[in-house]
């Protein structure tokens, strides 16, 4: 189960989410439970396999704004540089940032998973 304190630990500025979330706790929580399991994270992952730059951006695109309301840092931060990258037409290493993505994904989907 997630909590403001499991999330503060994982590296998320919870004041700055919360902020953006009329400062409910409850549900800022039920927001990042959501976000862990976005449908973006799997388009992503398979336009980083194609190599397909404007799905990389959309993807990205998509999830960085979400993750940056929440204050995900963890997981903002790769998705923010893909989405500059592929805004750029940029051929680069996106499987690196994916394996980034991906990992601070596992991470926080085994807090919320934790009793």
């Amino acid at each position: 189960m997630l909590t403001a304190e499991k999330l503060r630990a994982y590296g998320a500025d919870v004041e700055e989410g919360l902020a953006r979330c009329m400062n409910d706790e409850a549900f800022y929580l039920r927001m990042v439970n959501m976000a862990v399991e976005d449908r973006n994270f799997g388009r992503l992952e398979e336009a980083v396999e194609q190599d397909e730059i404007p799905r990389i951006f959309e993807a990205a695109h998509a999830l960085k704004g979400m993750l940056g309301n929440l204050a995900l840092k963890p997981l903002f931060r790769p998705a923010s540089e893909m989405t500059e990258l592929a805004r750029a037409g940029d051929h680069a290493d996106y499987a690196a940032l994916w394996d980034e993505l991906a990992e601070a994904r596992k991470k926080l989907q085994a807090l919320r998973d934790e009793d």
